[in-house]
């Protein structure tokens, strides 16, 4: 008799996050005994990743909270790799999980996805903070205050780890850049681009400068798509063979970065790339006024987020093995054939 198959719900498939992290799940060198099924949206992509990858695939959204529910209860193991912060999406999972540890005494295993804005302050740019944070420092972590971005799901994640029915781990990614490459994204299944420096390119471009949160002194750490996608992956094993050395709830929190930046150091890699490209003559990047704030990231306080700080190192991850390669420096290099990709993409657009 051949062995179960390890089930395995995912959400976020069509996503930057999501379909990296599919994408290593299908690369696997035990993906044969995987049972993969994911929640999409669009019928379109479901027919695609059904028919060339072979993912079993549910259509329906994260409102869809019975849903949401039923496929993480028939889950060993549960991927969450969308929205952080919708916490209805989040409790449903953890209900599903709930029942299926009551029905089968199995533990299930859940691997969220959260943020380091979790660790940012208010600094608008104007200055460097030398708090930072480590994922082995399972104090610290506790002191994060319930008010904090993300916060409120990972408490509830939390709790559910701490009642037993469930062992939680929580990934924190940094600053994500690099267009993902891969079957998944060629196959236009999932989105290649990430959100914060885009952003901060796409609002550069229309305002025909380099634009800043303030001074750009705040600073975040970064990590590059497929290095992340893999830290997902590092933990996944590490679950499966070595439970008792890896560490879930309030032992589970593991960042991903490797390297740090500050905003300036986007912003003006952005003007210089610019200048390259003969789209402004000055590589020096001015503050974006509140209206563009709001106009290029939908709110003032989202733009603002822009100039936070959020410092940490990714120590659990790389005491179980995570060896990220790309480096602050292979985020600078990203910049420019980003800038790239997306005008043309605003120009077909246009």
């Amino acid at each position: 008799m051949s062995a179960a198959k390890t089930s395995i719900f995912l959400t976020g498939a069509t996503g930057y996050i999501g379909g990296a992290v599919l994408q290593k799940l299908l690369q696997h060198p035990n993906a044969s005994t995987f049972d993969i099924t994911v929640l999409v949206r669009n019928a379109e992509k479901a027919k695609i990743l059904e028919s060339k990858f072979g993912v079993k695939v549910v259509v329906g959204t994260h409102q869809e909270l019975d849903k949401l529910e039923s496929l993480a209860e028939n889950a060993d193991v549960v991927f969450h790799c969308a929205d952080a912060d919708d916490l209805p999406a989040a409790k449903a999972i953890l209900r599903g999980m709930k029942k299926r540890h009551a029905k089968v005494g199995d533990l299930p295993i859940l691997i969220h996805t959260s943020g380091t804005g979790e660790l940012t302050d208010d600094a608008r740019g104007m200055y460097a903070t030398d708090t930072i944070y480590s994922d082995l420092d399972v104090e610290q972590i506790k002191s994060i205050p319930p008010t904090a971005f993300h916060r409120n799901v990972d408490l509830a994640i939390i709790e559910a780890d701490e009642q037993g029915y469930v062992r939680a781990h929580i990934i924190l990614p940094s600053t994500i850049y690099g267009i993902a490459e891969g079957p998944l994204f060629e196959a236009g299944v999932s989105n290649p681009h990430s959100i914060q420096i885009p952003l901060i390119i796409k609002g550069s471009l229309d305002r025909k400068r380099a634009g800043i949160v303030g001074l750009g002194k705040a600073i975040w750490p970064d990590v590059y798509i497929h290095d992340v996608a893999e830290l997902y992956i590092v933990l996944f094993d590490s679950i499966m063979n070595n439970p008792e050395k890896t560490g879930h709830g309030w032992e589970g929190f593991y960042f991903g970065e490797n390297g740090e930046h500050s905003w300036y150091q986007i912003s003006r890699a952005v003007g210089e790339a610019m200048v390259e490209l003969g789209l402004t003559d000055d590589p020096e990047p001015t503050p974006f006024s509140t209206d563009e704030l709001i106009k290029y990231f939908g709110t003032e306080w989202l733009g603002n987020h822009n100039g936070t700080n959020s410092r940490c190192r990714a120590d659990r991850g790389r005491s179980i093995g995570w060896k990220p390669r790309y480096t602050t420096e292979d985020m600078l290099k990203s910049i420019k054939p980003e800038m790239i990709v997306l005008k043309k993409k605003l120009e077909s657009k246009a």
